[in-house]
């Protein structure tokens, strides 16, 4: 699926809620925006969204919605995901839902319109009443039954040698990396490292790590069959309740209910 795909077919009836479901092995949607607000849903593994300042990890059984004239690019980290879209006119002045980012897990109600839709591909216009009332329906119940939205997410690093060293951890995931040890590996002093993730990220290096490792594991809990042990071993636990413990902290549950969620309810 290419950039003109999103630049034409999306938006070219303003009017219109646009339709889209059963977007499966693509492995890069490349940065793009919308003149409407977007509905992203995922099962099957992570896909991983990536807006000017957050990398945002979009898990199965949840939703993302994208607020109009957001730039975005979409990696689905794994060929068997499953995106649902539904993409919707936005009014000049919408309620504070509709104008932020956000990650929310998907609710029974929302799960059946969505089933009700998934054989609709492209516009429902209004003229359409028995579909658009559905979509439009769709639409208003994403305000009224949003829970708190889920931060799975971490800022964009901006200052050079920190864009090195998360890249750094990113690719040695599978080790456990120490403050003093990581600065000294990048010839700053553990004072100077910590105030760099402070300005620069607004979290501190422990938090930011703690948060990458963890969405990272979501990867392994979705599109591997990895024991929960294994898996913390591959974003350096070397303990497992630690990392069960941190897991839960982080995602409201442990590890094995969260790998029980992933399971495909909207069959293509």
């Amino acid at each position: 699926m290419n950039s003109k795909y999103y630049l034409t077919e999306v938006d070219k009836n303003p009017q219109s809620i646009f339709c889209y479901h059963n977007l499966m092995g693509e492995t890069f949607i490349e940065s793009h925006s919308h003149d409407k607000g977007q509905f992203l849903y995922t099962e099957g593994g992570v896909v991983h969204v990536k807006t000017n300042s957050r990398m945002y990890y979009l898990p199965a059984r949840h939703y993302m919605w994208i607020p109009s004239g957001v730039v975005h690019a979409i990696y689905p980290n794994s060929p068997r995901v499953i995106m649902r879209n539904l993409y919707f006119p936005m009014t000049l002045n919408p309620s504070k839902f509709y104008k932020k980012e956000g990650i929310y897990p998907i609710n029974n109600l929302l799960m059946e319109l969505l089933l009700f839709t998934k054989n609709w591909k492209g516009d429902v216009k209004k003229s359409q009443k028995n579909k658009h009332a559905v979509v439009y329906a769709f639409k208003a119940l994403l305000k009224q039954t949003a829970s708190k939205s889920v931060h799975i997410e971490l800022p964009h690093p901006t200052d050079g040698r920190l864009i090195n060293i998360i890249n750094y951890l990113t690719e040695q995931i599978h080790r456990e990396h120490l403050l003093p040890q990581l600065a000294s590996n990048f010839s700053m002093t553990d004072k100077s490292l910590y105030r760099l993730f402070k300005k620069d990220l607004g979290m501190s290096f422990i938090e930011y790590y703690t948060q990458l490792r963890i969405f990272k594991s979501l990867e392994y809990l979705m599109n591997s069959d990895y024991n929960i042990s294994e898996i913390a071993n591959k974003v350096g636990y070397s303990s497992l309740p630690t990392f069960s413990n941190t897991f839960s902290k982080i995602m409201g549950k442990r590890p094995s209910e969260y790998r029980k969620t992933n399971e495909v309810y909207l069959e293509s």
